[in-house]
């Protein structure tokens, strides 16, 4: 394993923070300066796959939309496949789907029910963890096609949310933690 060039520090410096967005009360975390960035893109990307070793494992999947972001780029360098875990009605073959809880009412989400085999070793990737609704919903997902998941990694964590609760008896690791 590669000792990534950057460090967390370094991505939080240039994370915006837009106020009320996209609602009032709500801080927005803009990762688009990062994204921006190849020399922070590719720290990041460094990072999030520090603790794992290319060719280990089978796949990585992204949540919709920004987590498909950072787990192609994950995926390319681990030398894995990519999987994603869409919203309901966007994947044009068979799925399973999970349904989860928002403030207000619920979403589901979905995954090919071939995306990955029994036993498979992936890591799931997303941009932002908050309530952890959705990234529970699809370590349940990655159960229900017999999956390991060896560890769930965020870019961006508010702890002061609790998602980390939705994904117990998982590890989880988050690079940036407001």
């Amino acid at each position: 394993m590669r000792k990534p060039n950057l460090t967390p520090d370094d991505l939080a410096a240039v994370v915006r923070n837009i106020p009320d967005f996209p609602k009032p009360g709500i801080q927005f975390k803009d990762i688009t300066p990062v994204l921006a960035d190849p020399h922070l893109f590719a720290g990041c990307i460094d990072l999030l796959t520090a603790n794992v070793l290319p060719g280990t494992i089978d796949a990585v999947v992204g949540i919709d939309a920004r987590g498909f972001i950072f787990a192609a780029a994950a995926a390319f360098k681990l030398k894995a496949g990519f999987v994603p875990v869409r919203k309901k009605g966007k994947l044009p073959h068979q799925t399973y789907e999970e349904t989860y809880d928002l403030e207000y009412g619920s979403s589901t989400v979905a995954i090919h029910i071939d995306a990955v085999h029994p036993g498979s070793r992936v890591l799931l990737v997303d941009d932002l963890l908050a309530t952890g609704g959705t990234a529970g919903a699809a370590a349940k997902l990655l159960q229900k096609v017999g999956a390991e998941i060896v560890e769930v990694i965020f870019f961006i964590e508010l702890g002061f949310l609790k998602g980390r609760e939705q994904l117990k008896g998982f590890p989880v690791r988050s690079l940036v933690v407001y």
